[in-house]
């Protein structure tokens, strides 16, 4: 017990792992906060599919040597903007626009690797995420960016909470429910790309998805959700990177987890309390 408390302690010492701390603690309390609207709206997988979106665009900007992270956030933006409109009017909806967004951006992107130099270190980080690897260009961008998600969140609260929960009724009473409705787009959209680094574009989508439906099996009101979700998201990305880093397992399996894990306890603490 010693030995692992005195692991823990040496790996503050690095400024490599303190850098991931608070990159990976600013995009998890943006991942959770925006998961609360994302699942209500029966959107939790747009992050999966803007992740694969992300993906090709990363592999392609290697390709031609340009800068990954600044074209993957153009490409994403734009993509999640699409994606919405899509479902908003056309027959392809929800799911199905993901879903064929998801796989098409994947393809592209594996037929890229084969016809360049094939799956380098780089590419394999963003599949599968390295949070350890984020340097101080992507530390300050991320710090940035992560701030302007949370500010912008905190701002539009109030119109993020009507457009959730009852879309038509907040058009009815004067809501621009398609502006508020492409603001969520655009915040998921930098998340998804912040957190490629850390997540890997495979996990990314757990970070939406795990903090807001753990909060959901035991609080009933959208502030109570938004709260517990980022207290979870936070204290499960922390968790999962001293296990990683303990265990020496791949950080963003380690977060996924621990996820899991506080998942099943809330689940079964939920069901105790409906049935007393």
């Amino acid at each position: 017990m010693n030995e692992v408390i005195s692991t823990i302690i040496n790996m503050f010492s690095y400024t490599f792992f303190v850098r991931a701390l608070v990159v990976g603690f600013l995009v998890s309390l943006c991942a959770s906060l925006l998961g609360v609207s994302l699942v209500l709206k029966r959107y939790s997988m747009i992050g999966d599919g803007l992740s694969h979106v992300g993906f090709a665009a990363l592999v392609i900007a290697s390709a031609l040597s340009m800068a990954p992270l600044t074209v993957s956030l153009i490409v994403v933006i734009v993509s999640a903007f699409f994606l919405l409109r899509l479902s908003e009017h056309s027959k392809i909806r929800g799911d199905a626009a993901i879903a064929l967004f998801s796989t098409s951006a994947l393809a592209i992107g594996v037929m890229v690797i084969s016809m360049t130099k094939g799956m380098n270190v780089d590419v394999y980080n963003y599949l599968f995420g390295s949070i350890l690897a984020i340097n101080d260009a992507d530390l300050w961008l991320s710090i940035a960016l992560s701030v302007s998600v949370l500010l912008l969140f905190v701002i539009f609260y109030n119109k993020i909470f009507a457009v959730t929960f009852d879309e038509t009724f907040a058009r009815a009473t004067g809501v621009k429910a398609s502006l508020y409705n492409m603001i969520i787009a655009l915040l998921t959209a930098v998340t998804i790309v912040l957190g490629m680094r850390m997540m890997g574009a495979l996990l990314i989508s757990s970070l939406i998805i795990f903090p807001a439906i753990s909060s959901m099996r035991l609080f009933k009101s959208f502030r109570a959700v938004t709260v517990s979700s980022a207290v979870i998201s936070a204290v499960c990305f922390i968790a999962g990177v001293l296990v990683s880093s303990v265990l020496a397992v791949p950080t963003g399996a380690s977060v996924v987890v621990i996820n899991l894990v506080v998942f099943a306890v809330f689940s079964g603490i939920g069901f105790l309390r409906k049935r007393n």
